[in-house]
């Protein structure tokens, strides 16, 4: 892979979240042979993100949200592997195979769509003891560890224990985690029907905690109220302006002094970009890479940058910048596309401009939060619409994901651990260079 095809210019794209897999997409659709496309992931894989709470309630099985590369892209080669520098003036990206084997791709374009990471604030603690919530193996780890602690609460001799056991912290109200704490009610709550001998009085505890005046606080005021409305029926504790001022092993202290003695702590803070953008050395803007409206990065014009990693002009609101959303990062992969298939002699480059359509809050059961187009709906045609939403948006699995929405309305879930994820593969602290084996609030080996 060190040199382009003589006959073919090389355009690599890095990552393959949803800026990625739409630029590859759109890439084997544009160029069809007139250029090699490379597409360099860590898997092979791409993952709906907002289906991921699903998969750790339990309601759809992993594969539900993984979409096959190879499978779906046609006229892209996939290489395994990860990214670790990118040499603009050799225009060389060096990268580490799943084996450990260090390579290097050169190009004649580059893609960066490396997303995003989980924001770890300096909180004594957290990163020991705290479970992230990003990828496949965190939500597998996540289903196994909550089965787990009910079921070991169910036995437990000590009050106190048990009580910690099925007490559940979210931190971060925005969309992840509101979905995670409004499914994960719902999950434990099934859990306890299935034990036959579980303590009387005993019942699983959920809080949502964030420093914010109200959940959901980057979006619609009437979308958030229908959401805590929601959570505070089902029984989730809806902590606003309040934070996490320390985490240990028997539990989590809260900025109001109040101790919260648990084994779950679920971090949902928020992201940041990956790591490898700061490595660049460019001009950055919110810790993104700073692009024109035509995604190129200024000074290299055989680069371009999307999706979580870029700091996108949003020019339906001069002077801001487009948000993390998957929703933008879909779109700004195909412009991205578009614009490097047009530097490559095929179409003309174009702008990104796009309206956010609205967003839709999945709340568990018939109940959601949408406002689609502007228009606010709540209850189960909120619900409805979202399913929807997400079906339509998903690039494969569509059959099977609404196959196990039905099973899981007509039938009991299945909820047994399945050991395939242990908590040192999961550290929350990305930059960390080998992850630690630890114990702690979560229950981690």
């Amino acid at each position: 892979m060190t040199t382009p095809t003589r006959n073919r210019p090389r355009v690599l794209v890095v990552g393959a979240g949803f800026a990625g897999y739409q630029t590859a997409r759109g890439l084997s659709r544009l160029l069809r042979g007139r250029a090699e496309t490379v597409l360099l992931n860590p898997t092979d894989y791409f993952l709906y993100l907002p289906l991921l709470p699903q998969v750790a309630a339990g309601i759809l099985e992993p594969r539900r949200v993984t979409v096959s590369l190879p499978g779906t892209l046609r006229h892209v080669r996939l290489v395994l592997g990860q990214a670790d520098h990118i040499d603009l003036e050799d225009r060389t990206v060096h990268c580490t195979d799943p084996e450990g084997t260090s390579g290097k791709i050169r190009y004649d374009r580059l893609v960066l769509a490396a997303g995003s990471v989980s924001k770890l604030l300096p909180i004594p603690g957290v990163a020991q003891h705290a479970t992230g919530f990003r990828d496949l193996p965190e939500a597998l780890y996540l289903r196994d560890h909550i089965t787990r602690q009910i079921e070991l609460a169910a036995t437990e001799t000590d009050p106190d224990t048990a009580a910690a056991r099925c007490t559940f912290v979210v931190v971060g109200a925005g969309y992840t985690g509101t979905e995670v704490a409004a499914h994960g009610k719902m999950f434990t709550d099934a859990l306890v029907r299935e034990q036959s001998a579980w303590p009387r009085g005993l019942k699983p505890r959920w809080l949502l905690v964030d420093v914010a005046p109200r959940v959901l606080p980057g979006l619609d005021e009437r979308l958030a109220d229908t959401a805590d409305r929601v959570l505070r029926d089902r029984g989730v504790e809806v902590c606003t302006n309040t934070s996490v001022q320390e985490s240990t092993a028997d539990g989590v202290r809260l900025d109001d002094g109040r101790f919260i003695s648990t084994r779950g702590l679920i971090w949902c803070v928020g992201v940041r970009p990956d790591p490898l953008v700061e490595e660049l050395g460019l001009p950055l803007e919110q810790g993104r890479l700073v692009v024109t409206p035509e995604l190129n990065v200024p000074g290299h014009p055989e680069v371009f940058a999307c999706g979580d990693a870029a700091a996108v002009p949003d020019l339906a609101r001069p002077g801001r910048l487009t948000p993390m959303t998957a929703q933008h990062a879909s779109r700004q992969g195909k412009t991205a596309a578009r614009n490097v298939a047009a530097s490559l002699g095929h179409g003309h480059p174009v702008p990104y401009r796009h309206d956010d359509l609205g967003f839709a809050v999945d709340l568990g059961g018939v109940k959601a939060a949408a406002n689609p187009l502007g228009v606010p709906l709540s209850g189960p045609l909120a619900g409805a619409v979202t399913r929807g939403y997400h079906l339509a948006a998903m690039p494969g699995n569509r059959v099977r994901v609404a196959a196990d929405w039905l099973l899981d309305a007509a039938l009991p879930r299945q909820a047994v651990q399945l050991g395939l994820v242990r908590s040192w593969q999961v550290p929350l602290d990305t930059d960390a260079p080998e992850p630690a084996r630890v114990t702690g609030g979560t229950g981690k080996e």
